[in-house]
């Protein structure tokens, strides 16, 4: 009995903390995480989505997500509606966008979401969102706690 009622508290409590860092408006687009191994990262070419094939891929170039002319799309470099990217503890972190004139853009390397030196920038090697060593960092291959990309609907 007591067995089942630890199994059952510890599927409870994995899935609050899913489910805290999900979508709440727009559209789950998968985690930003260098783990090509993850079933839900971006990096995974076989997973839904980091497929080139995927409808809800960022990688896919013909997706709403990655065509290079959608206006919701992280390789259009004028897009204005590209992903979110939200941290596992809250944190707003920019748009995933090739704009590099978008202030909210982590491709924009004078605003706050782009900038090296920024302390909520994913371009920023010593943040706590950039850092290689970081569980909250998509460019730490290892992070348990990557953030998330959420699309408008």
């Amino acid at each position: 009995m007591r067995t089942i009622l630890f199994i059952l508290l510890i599927i409870l409590v994995g899935g609050a903390t899913s489910f805290a860092q999900s979508c709440k408006e727009g559209v789950f687009l998968g985690r930003l995480s260098a783990n090509q191994y993850s079933a839900d990262s971006t990096a995974n070419s076989f997973g839904r989505f980091g497929s080139a094939y995927s409808s809800t891929s960022i990688n896919n170039p013909y997706s709403q997500w990655g065509s290079p002319y959608s206006s919701t799309s992280v390789a259009n470099p004028y897009a204005t509606a590209a992903p979110k990217i939200i941290a596992a503890d809250g944190t707003y972190l920019g748009k995933l966008s090739a704009n590099p004139y978008d202030p909210q853009s982590v491709s924009n390397p004078y605003g706050k979401y782009g900038s090296p030196y920024s302390p909520t920038s994913i371009n920023n090697p010593y943040s706590q969102y950039g850092s290689t060593y970081s569980t909250m960092s998509p460019n730490n291959p290892f992070a348990t706690k990557a953030p998330v990309l959420c699309g408008e609907k």
